[in-house]
């Protein structure tokens, strides 16, 4: 039977009353979830596990998925709005978001953010349907040297093609990777960097890093300015409908932005934080090509490319889920529990031991991009309203918001403490200069660049060339070059014209 005919099927099952029922609520609620700093999709879906369990495996895992992709959207509303990303993955959002939010363009930000995470989302459900077997035999061909390779090329791409200056980004990269090192070393359980604090055992979270850099960070340097001095613009009832030059310069954006998050969702490499910044990066580029950049300013492509990546991630991270078993993201490992609860296994035999279900959780994908649409769409201007709140109470409630998300993580007062200590360095990087995004990707890809060279160097018995086996690893290393010389050939080029 092909896959057609077996996903229609899944639209039957999926369509019926009480699981598109299911699947709303689950849009919905992830939705709600994901514009709290700190929560995002991965702990709506382990809060709501509890609640399917007196549902059939069907409708409760049509309902997860609503969750799953809810979840990830909503992320980006407080980081547009805000600049207070509801999760990680929507960090890199925040930077051009947020710049058109205080522009006066928030709908039209929002409109894109919805429309970027529709395209990028039902591209990928139809590659998970299509492509499924080759996704899987490419995340079968990834190894430590294969990781190891590509949290470099993510370091040099964010540092090099991000930041304005490559001293100033390699500055920031480093700051990012002693952050992400604070803890107990996992080979030899020596603690490093703690300062003899216990709270610094577990290290210093992504959660903590991302609420303090752009939440707590912004505050601060709003407060600095004195009052009145940062004036946000006049929202007014806006609308959500993009004009023919936006959805020119958006569509793009998000074809590129889907390619770039497709493969990573296939692979265990640090979830949708690491195609949205090099979707960000990409775009920047181009647009310094163009020579009509607004990056810095408010630029739209800075908005659709990362949403289109992080959806089109989300989706493809069900393809070694449901085929190999494997979690690539934590949203993905609380939904294999929840899977092991049903006393399935995902795994290559659940397509056929399981295949109703399967195929009504793909289908369910589609509809949860059109609810997450056309829930959200008309929408885009209320939310907008929240800008016309005077600044005063709007960044206390900022500061109020970052803080109870940085303690709901742990319940815990020290990550209070370490998210305003966060946000203090933040401050201090941005009167100097120095970009975020380096420091926000070094603290989430340092831990698994660390992890995967010691596993490559213990395989390959001390022998470093071990890092050159294989051609993805290789690819990876000639595309990192040919990206960094031509990085340098247009500094240089347009040093030499100033």
């Amino acid at each position: 039977m092909d896959a057609w005919t077996l996903l229609l099927g899944g639209f039957a099952d999926a369509l019926s009353p009480g699981n598109l029922l299911l699947c709303l609520v689950g849009v919905v609620l992830g939705t709600a979830v994901g514009v709290l700093p700190g929560l995002g999709s991965s702990m709506a879906v382990a809060m709501l596990i509890p609640l399917t369990f007196r549902l059939d495996p069907t409708g409760a895992f049509i309902m997860l998925a609503g969750v799953y992709f809810g979840g990830q959207f909503g992320g980006a509303t407080t980081a547009i709005l805000l600049n207070t990303p509801g999760q990680s993955s929507s960090m890199a959002t925040a930077f051009e978001g947020f710049l058109m939010a205080r522009a006066g363009r928030a709908p039209q930000a929002l409109a894109t953010s919805v429309l970027g995470s529709f395209v990028g989302g039902t591209i990928a459900c139809v590659a998970v349907v299509f492509c499924a077997p080759y996704l899987v035999d490419f995340a079968l061909r990834f190894g430590p040297a294969e990781y190891f390779a590509l949290a470099l090329f993510a370091f040099a791409a964010t540092a090099a093609v991000v930041a304005d200056s490559a001293v100033r980004g390699l500055t920031a990269l480093g700051l990012g990777l002693a952050l992400g090192s604070v803890g107990i070393d996992a080979q030899t359980g020596v603690a490093r960097y703690t300062l003899g604090a216990d709270a610094l055992l577990d290290g210093v979270s992504v959660v903590v890093v991302t609420v303090g850099m752009l939440a707590i960070g912004e505050v601060l340097h709003v407060a600095a300015r004195g009052p009145g001095t940062q004036r946000l613009q006049d929202v007014g009832s806006g609308r959500p409908w993009l004009s023919r030059r936006d959805l020119r310069r958006s569509f793009l954006p998000w074809l590129r932005g889907t390619a770039v998050g497709l493969p990573f969702g296939a692979i265990p490499a640090g979830g949708s934080e690491i195609p949205t910044f090099l979707s960000l990066g990409l775009e920047r580029r181009l647009a310094r090509r163009r020579g009509d950049s607004e990056f810095g300013r408010g630029a739209i492509e800075g908005v659709a490319a990362p949403e289109a990546s992080n959806n089109s991630t989300t989706a493809v991270s069900l393809v070694p889920l449901l085929g190999l078993g494997l979690p690539t993201s934590a949203t993905a490992a609380i939904m294999l529990g929840a899977f092991q609860q049903y006393g399935m296994q995902p795994g290559p035999l659940l397509f056929e031991k399981e295949g109703d279900l399967v195929w009504a959780l793909l289908a369910s994908l589609f509809i949860g991009n059109v609810l997450l649409l056309v829930l959200n769409l008309p929408f885009a201007p209320v939310w907008a309203k929240l800008l016309s709140i005077p600044q005063h109470y709007l960044y206390a409630a900022i500061a109020v918001f970052a803080t109870l998300g940085a303690y709901s993580a742990k319940l815990a007062i020290s990550d209070v403490v370490l998210v305003y200590l966060v946000g203090l360095l933040s401050f201090l990087l941005r009167r100097t200069g120095v970009p975020l995004a380096p420091v926000l990707i070094g603290v989430i890809l340092g831990p698994l660049a660390e992890r995967e060279l010691r596993r490559a160097m213990a395989l390959g018995q001390g022998d470093v060339l071990v890092l050159l086996d294989g051609p993805i690893a290789v690819g990876l290393y000639w595309v990192l070059a040919v990206t960094l010389v031509v990085a340098l050939g247009m500094r240089w080029r347009a040093a030499a014209r100033g």
